[in-house]
């Protein structure tokens, strides 16, 4: 009995798995030996029979979850058809900009937003290192090559902006070329803008530094996601003070009545992803909009820049240091 009382407590001692696929996995770890290969449905027949009674409910409330907020997506998504429809139809143009911390969670809601979309209509840009020739133009040209066309959308994941954030960290741009990027780059989308058929979405996903750690630590378990490591990912953790200061910078020039930024807080994915899909519908009209959904973004998930901003001069006020 005392045993029994033991191995429990330790059992309940022990830290869970967060995600829905991880919990999962943990649970059937144990007794995939000798199940069959080759027929998914009695593989997992024969290991719902062999799973404990409280791995069981592990597992059917993590599949439920999942299913759940893919269903919660379902309504918003069907909205972002309407608006791609409607820019097709009026030749409107959208770019939405994906930028912010590595492993904050931008793909993943990149591929929520363009889920369901008419691929004729719209593009995912996801840029590498520049090549020779581009280092000798300006900055922005190869993103301005990217732009959409009348009647389409475009997903930047990480933008111009990578010359804010991770290029001046990471030693990839001089000084003189970050200053004077964060000198023109206002003036740049203004422009943008100024044909007044073009709307620009910049989104800054925060993740806090405990989550990133645990992310980077599941890339580097999972063979699936060992891929996303890069070079920044690996420094990240140790940066992530110069990191917190280029945000700050990034905000207080960059910032704008115009070209605002957004923050999504990102720890929470589901809600993150939920939340982006809201505020993008709110940003735009189009016809057909529904009449009974909920477009208004969570204030604690989705904040203006200038709010961010606020908040960022008074942890460092209140602790001589910015927290995040």
């Amino acid at each position: 009995m005392a045993e029994t009382r033991k191995r429990k407590s330790k059992d309940e001692a022990a830290p869970q798995p967060t995600g829905y696929t991880s919990r999962i996995r943990e649970a059937v770890s144990r007794i995939v030996d000798g199940l069959p290969p080759d027929a998914p449905l009695e593989a997992a027949r024969a290991a719902r029979r062999q799973l404990k009674r409280k791995e069981s409910k592990r597992v059917v409330q993590s599949a439920l979850e999942r299913h759940f907020a893919k269903a919660e997506l379902i309504p918003y998504q069907a909205e972002l058809i309407k608006l791609l429809q409607h820019l097709e139809t009026t030749g409107r143009k959208i770019i939405i900009l994906f930028d912010g911390r590595d492993a904050s969670g931008k793909g993943g809601t990149i591929r929520r937003v363009a889920r369901y979309l008419n691929e004729k209509h719209y593009r995912v840009v996801a840029l590498g290192k520049p090549t020779e020739q581009q280092r000798t133009e300006l900055h922005m040209k190869r993103y301005i090559e990217q732009f959409p066309h009348a009647g389409e959308l475009v997903l930047f994941d990480r933008s111009w902006y990578n010359r804010a954030l991770v290029e001046p960290v990471m030693g990839f741009c001089t000084t003189r070329q970050y200053n004077e990027f964060m000198k023109r780059v206002v003036g740049y989308e203004e422009r943008i803008l100024a044909d007044r058929t073009t709307s620009l979405v910049k989104l800054y996903f925060s993740v806090s530094k405990e989550e990133q750690r645990r992310r980077f630590e599941r890339r580097q378990n999972d063979p699936l996601r060992q891929w996303k490591l890069s070079e920044v990912d690996l420094q990240a953790q140790a940066l992530w003070d110069e990191f917190t200061e280029k945000k700050y910078q990034l905000l207080l020039k960059t910032h704008t009545t115009k070209t605002p930024w957004y923050i999504i807080r990102s720890d929470n994915k589901h809600l993150a992803r939920r939340e982006t899909l809201k505020l993008i519908l709110k940003l735009h009209s189009y016809r057909g909009r529904s009449r009974t959904l909920d477009f208004e973004p969570n204030p604690d998930i989705v904040i203006r820049g200038g709010r961010e901003l606020k908040n960022m001069k008074a942890q460092r006020k209140k602790h001589g240091r910015f927290l995040g």
